[in-house]
Parts: C-alpha cells; structure tokens; sequence
C-alpha cells in the first residue's frame, strides 16, 4: 500500500512540475514598437545638428506631448496612429512651430511568438509641411519597422 502512495505522488508532483513548466510565458526580448525615427540637420552645412530644444505634440494633442523641451534631441522617435492613415504632428525647434502632416499605410506584423504582433509602416512620400524653421524633409527608408534606423531627416 504504501508502495502505490509513494508511486502516485510521485507522478502528482511530477505531473504538476509539468504543468507548471509548461505554462510559463516566455519573455519578449525584442523591440515591438514600430517608431518614425527623426534626424535634425543643419540646411546649410548638410550636417546632423540636433536642435537646442524641441517640442513636439500631435495636433489638438498639446497637453500629451510627445517632447517637451528635449535639448539636443537625437533622433526624435515619433509614434504612427495605425488605425489611422495620417497624422499631424507639431514640431517647435528652437522657439519655433512647423506643422507636419505624415501619410502612411499600416500593416500588422508577427514580431515573435513571445512578443506578438506589432503594425509595420509605409510612409508616402507626398510631404506635407510648413517652412518656418524647417527648410525640407528628406526620406531616407519609408519602411517604419522595429528595427533601429533613420527614417527622415528634418532639414531645419
């Protein structure tokens, strides 16, 4: 009798460390979100130069900033509605406001069985936006991905 006890708890405890083992989520080590990544650079010289101060906020967003005052930000890393299809973002470099208007397509993208789904990004490259500290805009990869790279440079 106490043969069949032992057996059975035996293969109750080992049957638990199973089950728990089994169940344990695995940890996401990769980026998942999928950000607009900015450089600033001076329109002149053709160099990078990151701005004294930015401030950055989607349009009728401004009490959720994006930025607030960032001295020499590099990159600036500006997040895409992927439910939407634009958005307008509010950039103020140094004391001064440009508007910028972002076209792009979304799409979901399997990430990794631990981490998920993320949504991918294709910025078009019609660019929208005033010229009062911002002199141009430059595509450098309109694919918007995890992956940490420049997207566009703001000419300023």
């Amino acid at each position: 009798m106490k043969k069949i006890i032992s057996r059975s708890l035996l293969v109750l405890i080992s049957g638990l460390t199973l089950v728990l083992y089994s169940c344990t989520p695995q940890t996401c080590f990769d980026e998942t979100e999928s950000l607009l990544k900015a450089s600033f650079y001076d329109y002149k010289l053709k160099t990078k130069l990151a701005p004294d101060t930015v401030t950055m906020y989607g349009l009728n967003s401004e009490t959720n900033k994006i930025y607030e005052n960032a001295p020499k930000l590099e990159p600036a890393l500006i997040p895409l509605n992927s439910s939407a299809d634009s958005c307008v973002i509010i950039i103020r470099i140094n004391g001064i406001n440009d508007t910028v208007t972002f076209k792009y397509t979304s799409y979901p993208h399997l990430i990794s069985k631990e981490c998920g789904y993320t949504f991918y990004h294709n910025l078009d490259t019609n660019r929208i936006f005033t010229k009062h500290i911002i002199d141009s805009i430059h595509i450098k990869t309109g694919l918007i991905t995890t992956l940490n790279g420049e997207n566009i440079q703001i000419y300023y």
